[in-house]
């Protein structure tokens, strides 16, 4: 105890963040004038924990237990409204502090010392606080075990899994620490986990050292009252390089982390640029509050996730030889296998030929020039270079001009060493077509046509759509003739005429549709009223009202398609599964409802546009009934939004043109 103490007798280096620009937020919308702290980010959301305002009083403070309590994350990052995060995890007494495994499958937490619900104390009637693990179920978090390392002698808590599972680290007082609280680590082996290991008088003192959070860098952060070496008795924030063989020296992370109150469960995302932790410092909304940071350039001492190269081998599949100046163009994909910038995609309106008045919202990745401008392009040697982050998935398109695009999904860990990507490129023999249907009144674009192209070479007739903007795009094979058909219900069909028959020099066609609407009050209803359009690309997490992040590109595209037109009011109808009791699916399916509302209002539409409605299991589309077994994707299936057209009346825009001069 006395050479940890003469240790630290020498302040700790303050962490350096010379030319970092960081920014903290206080998290308005989860903060009270009572205790949040120790948030966990999980999925789309942070886990904090926190008190309700009424409920079973501890004791020992006279106010109600501590309880975990769950926040959907806003595009920006800040969490919205809170609610209870879990029913099987809150309990009559403590939960604390809580960490998940990467896939989010598994959660570690504290929680006062019980069993089955009655509370346990050791020899003196004190009860503890322990770890317990819990992992994903159907309904609800299940299978809560208690960690092996724990006592009803004294504390084990504040738990930290590491990006591999193979360590936990938290904090205790056990017997043969260096001070209050010690951090400790445990290890996983052999289907079980180890003694616990004090991190040794490098991280403890004679203090208290708690909330340890480990980064996948292999950076601990913690919270320490003993290492201030001024006599202060706050928490401040540290840091310690743990990636080597041989440990870094601990830092202190200085403002804007630290305050003068007390400084705690800092959590940091993989990247390093954005996070977040609690604090008492003054201006918050009571004692400790939940706050956000944001570092544009990174945190020193966080590392990026290691960089591969992957080269990208081009040919061209006819001549065999290598292809100069194709352009590569890569996008992460995300869980879903959707690309994670919605603005790669475009909205078609596809009827569904099963169900009458009911269609279906279609994403259809942009044109390769939409997608912007390639990240790379092959050398005279047909070889380009990109870089690629471990454990990611990957869309890579290869395109260029009189070329299919190819394209391939891949996740790199599939890449062995200097393993290359190779494409054939097969010319395309055709002339890309484009243009717009448009109403012959007023010149107004037309959306969701179907069109009928004809080739007058052998009569072969193949079908397109136009997107919600009225455009089309249509590769035509050289050397023939071709009628181009628009056909949608309310119009009277429209066609023109188009050839690429000794075509010289050219390797585009502009061709615009007229079709003639049999009404003007057509022109006002460009999607009719009481059309039901299905959302099949909303994700949510298991149990939840949040929609997984990057993952609503149809409520994205809704959004689009609401600011196009401005009249349109919806219902947003929510659908669950049969799992669970009716009653919870219900209430399920309305807050889900109202997390699809809350996602438009943030891309811009406004709130009285969107009415809310939670149908539970009670309109399921298959037979996956109470009482029947089904896969998961047959559940998938009756989880589902879906957008009632109940009012839209656009106005028709007229211009004239002064032909005075």
């Amino acid at each position: 105890m006395c050479a940890a103490a003469l240790l630290r007798s020498q302040p700790v280096s303050e962490y350096g963040a010379t030319g970092q620009e960081v920014r903290v937020f206080n998290t308005s919308r989860v903060n009270t004038e009572g205790l949040e702290f120790c948030p966990a980010v999980y999925e789309n959301g942070l886990v904090f924990v926190s008190r309700y305002k009424n409920g079973p009083i501890d004791p020992k403070t006279g106010q109600t237990f501590f309880e975990l309590f769950y926040a959907e994350l806003d595009p920006n990052g800040m969490p919205g409204k809170p609610e209870s995060f879990s029913t099987e995890l809150n309990s009559a007494y403590h939960e604390g502090p809580v960490s998940f495994s990467p896939s989010g499958d598994r959660i570690f937490f504290t929680r006062t010392n019980s069993r089955n619900g009655v509370r346990r104390s050791d020899a003196k009637g004190r009860s503890v606080e322990k770890i317990y693990e819990a992992r994903r179920g159907p309904f609800d978090w299940e299978d809560v075990q208690e960690l092996p390392f724990g006592s009803d002698e004294y504390r084990s808590v504040h738990p930290s899994i590491s990006a591999d599972e193979s360590k936990l680290f938290f904090a205790s007082d056990r017997p043969g620490g260096y001070g209050g609280m010690d951090l400790f680590f445990v290890e996983w082996e052999n289907g079980k986990w180890s003694e616990p290991i004090n991190l040794g008088p490098d991280v403890n003192t004679s203090g208290n050292e708690v909330f340890p959070f480990f980064h996948q860098s292999g950076t601990l952060f913690f919270s320490s009252d003993g290492h201030h070496g001024a006599g202060r008795k706050d928490l401040d924030l540290y840091m310690i390089d743990m990636s080597g063989r041989k440990w870094g020296d601990v830092y202190n992370l200085g403002s804007p982390f630290n305050s003068q109150e007390d400084d705690l469960g800092l959590v940091i995302l993989p990247d390093g640029h954005s996070g977040y932790f609690s604090s008492a410092r003054r201006g918050g909304f009571g004692k400790d509050d939940v706050y956000m940071f944001k570092a544009p350039g990174g945190l020193q001492g966080i590392q990026p996730s290691a960089v591969l190269n992957g080269v990208v081998n081009v040919t061209d599949k006819t001549s065999s030889r290598r292809m100069a100046g194709a352009s590569i163009r890569m996008f992460e994909l995300n869980k879903d296998g959707l690309i994670e910038d919605e603005d790669a995609y475009d909205l078609e309106l596809v009827p569904n030929e099963e169900v009458e008045g009911e269609m279906i919202m279609k994403l259809i990745r942009k044109s390769d020039e939409d997608l912007g401008s390639p990240l790379a392009v092959t050398d005279r040697n047909g070889e380009a270079v990109v870089a690629l982050d471990e454990d990611k998935d990957y869309l890579l398109l290869v395109s260029k001009p009189d070329y299919f695009t190819q394209e391939l999904r891949f996740h790199t860990d599939e890449l062995g060493p200097d393993q290359p990507l190779d494409f054939l490129m097969e010319p395309t023999n055709c002339i890309m077509l484009t243009g717009t249907v448009r109403s012959d009144r007023f010149q107004i674009a037309i959306p969701n046509v179907a069109l009928q192209l004809t080739n007058l070479c052998d009569n072969s007739v193949t079908t397109y759509r136009s997107n919600i903007g009225g455009e089309y795009e249509i590769c035509l094979p050289i050397g023939c003739d071709y009628v181009l058909e628009g056909v949608k219900p309310g119009y009277e069909s429209g066609a023109t005429r188009v050839t690429t028959v000794r075509l010289r020099g050219s390797r585009s066609l502009e061709a615009d549709l007229n079709i003639h609407p049999t009404s003007d009050a057509i022109l006002r209803e460009p999607i009719k009223e009481g059309t039901i359009i299905v959302l099949e690309n909303i994700y949510y997490d298991f149990n939840k009202s949040a929609i997984r992040k990057g993952a609503a590109q149809d409520l994205d595209a809704l959004s689009q398609l609401m600011n196009l037109y401005p009249s349109m009011q919806i219902e947003l109808g929510s659908h669950t599964d049969s799992r669970g009791t009716d009653e919870y699916n219900l209430d399920l399916s309305l807050r889900r409802a109202q997390s699809a509302k809350e996602f438009l209002i943030q891309r811009g539409v406004a709130a009285n546009r969107i009415r809310t409605v939670g149908y539970g299991e009670a309109r399921l589309r298959n037979h996956c009934a109470d009482g029947i077994e089904c896969t998961d994707s047959e559940h998938l299936l009756n989880r589902r939004t879906e957008v009632k057209v109940l009012n839209i009346d656009e106005r028709v825009k007229v211009s004239y043109e002064d032909d005075s001069n």
